[in-house]
């Protein structure tokens, strides 16, 4: 991802996303804002004890970086489940200076402009998909539970069924999450994994012995490979599957980590929408 830099605001964009004059976008970074302590600087996350108004003045200052209305803005409510909202004009401003009407919502999807969708994240998988012939935008919040029960699918089962996008159209991106570097679960959680199909996950899960018992292993999960290979098995094509590659543990002096802070910390946030074509 491209890192772009206003004033003390760092945000990452798809450069594959900037190719469309009519899509804006970006994923924060923890660098820019006004929040302090464990929230250091830029939380983006209501609800975790950070002063709400810091986290709004946070989210004036990434918008104004990135050039949209902070009034356009709809929030998700997840849950870590797959459940999908299409959103419109109606829904600005909901989760952030309006109480949002929805609830278990991980995934949000709009077709108007001027509607800016917002995700929440500090590890788990970010996706944003772009239809550019349908003008379609949306994003999906993909944990581990979203992972396995194929968000990423449902997604773009919706944006055929509801606006006949081809997903040979789409443009997808894979934001910064945890990496199978440092995403190591136990049987118990592995298991759920093997509900997918063995296409979907082979070479995404290795197994190793647990060093503090050797009798039980422990297991590293690709959770950003899975997800493209659910791409590709959508219909997206390679081309259009753009990963970011960056670990969020791994690199928690610019983004939030749960696993890193264990649970002290605040959130990122994913963002698309679309304005009048120029």
């Amino acid at each position: 991802m491209k890192r772009n830099q206003v004033g003390d605001v760092l945000y990452l964009t798809f450069p594959a996303f900037e190719e469309f004059d009519f899509v804006y976008h970006g994923f924060s970074t923890r660098l820019g804002g006004v929040s302090q302590g464990i929230y250091s600087s830029m939380n983006c996350s209501l609800g975790r004890g950070d002063d709400d108004e810091n986290v709004i003045l946070n989210f004036k200052k990434l918008c104004d970086a990135i050039k949209i209305n902070p009034h356009t803005l709809v929030f998700s409510a997840q849950t870590h489940t797959s459940n999908i909202l299409e959103v419109t004009k109606d829904d600005c401003g909901k989760g952030l200076f309006l109480p949002r009407t929805y609830d278990n919502i991980d995934g949000l999807i709009t077709k108007c402009t001027d509607v800016t969708l917002v995700t929440f994240y500090a590890d788990c998988v970010p996706i944003y998909f772009v239809d550019p012939v349908m003008r379609v935008v949306a994003t999906a919040h993909a944990g581990w539970k979203g992972t396995v029960s194929q968000i990423a699918r449902k997604m773009i089962a919706l944006m055929k069924d509801k606006f006949s996008c081809d997903p040979k159209d789409i443009i997808t991106g894979i934001g910064p999450s945890i990496g199978s570097c440092c995403f190591e679960v136990d049987e118990n959680t592995v298991e759920e994994f093997n509900i997918l199909p063995e296409h979907i996950i082979s070479g995404c899960i290795k197994q190793r012995q647990d060093p503090a018992n050797p009798d039980k292993f422990k297991y590293d999960i690709d959770l950003q490979r899975i997800n493209k290979n659910v791409f590709l098995d959508a219909g997206i094509i390679n081309e259009h599957i753009n990963v970011a590659d960056l670990c969020t543990k791994c690199n928690s002096d610019l983004l939030f980590s749960h696993r890193a802070t264990n649970g002290q910390r605040g959130g990122m946030v994913a963002i698309i929408g679309m304005r009048d074509a120029m």
